[in-house]
């Protein structure tokens, strides 16, 4: 029996070293990713006529503030990303009444809930550049604002039900209809209302957003995407994390209760 256990534990060993190795490397170039994002977003310099890779041109009306769009963007998009990844566990716990769908759910929705913050915040921040003010009710900040409220009131009906069952399940039909909201609060009612932003109703230059027009240059753009994907890379690393902490945490408690 202690020979099998240890000729198993030999086998299991370079698969667990290896995904330790995987885990390493995987923080390491996500950390290497976002210090670069940074880094160029904020030092690379902008040009009327760039000459270097490295040079941004000059974007009228927006100039430095044109940087912006490198970090509010992306972290909107997070948020996206994670809301509807706090749909699809919703669906997956009514189904099969799986507690770790509830954990990967809830999970979700908070880390969604925080980049939503955060893009309220850098808007605002870019508003205040571009506007004069740093809220305006412009369609896009009162959507992202109607989103802060509704998953805000998500977590709130959670701590109001004590039941662990009855808590899950009525977070995870809150958090469908909830997530059912979001294309609607985020893709469509911007477009369809007159506001400030490029790209809504009655824009006269009717551009769309700076990145789906012609303003950008090739490097910009790049630098754009791989930010988008970086954030939703840490988006990921951060739910991953807490989701382990999460299921350790009740299995903690579920001993305590035994």
């Amino acid at each position: 029996m202690g020979k099998t256990i240890q000729v198993q534990s030999a086998t299991f060993l370079p698969i667990f070293f290896f995904k330790d190795l995987q885990h390493t490397f995987f923080k390491y170039l996500l950390g290497s990713l976002i210090t670069f994002i940074i880094i160029a977003g904020f030092a690379f310099p902008m040009v009327p006529s760039p000459q270097h890779w490295y040079e941004f041109p000059i974007i009228p009306a927006l100039e430095e503030k044109a940087r912006n769009i490198f970090f509010h963007v992306p972290t909107a998009w997070v948020s996206v990303v994670a809301f509807l990844t706090s749909l699809v566990y919703a669906v997956q716990f009514l189904r099969t009444k799986n507690l770790d769908n509830d954990i990967k759910s809830v999970t979700a929705a908070g880390l969604g809930l925080m980049f939503c913050a955060l893009a309220t915040v850098t808007g605002a921040i870019w508003a205040k550049f571009n506007w004069g003010a740093f809220w305006n009710w412009d369609p896009r900040q009162t959507s992202i604002f109607i989103l802060l409220l509704i998953y805000a009131a998500y977590f709130a009906l959670r701590s109001s039900v004590e039941n662990e069952e009855k808590r899950a399940s009525l977070s995870a039909a809150y958090s469908i209809i909830a997530g059912l909201t979001v294309p609607f609060f985020i893709f469509i009612m911007p477009r369809i209302t007159a506001g400030l932003h490029p790209g809504s109703a009655g824009d006269s230059q009717g551009k769309g957003p700076l990145f789906e027009s012609k303003a950008m240059a090739t490097n910009m753009r790049v630098l754009f995407y791989v930010s988008s994907l970086a954030f939703v890379a840490l988006f990921y690393w951060i739910w991953n994390l807490r989701v382990k902490t999460e299921r350790l945490l009740l299995h903690v408690h579920e001993n305590v209760s035994s």
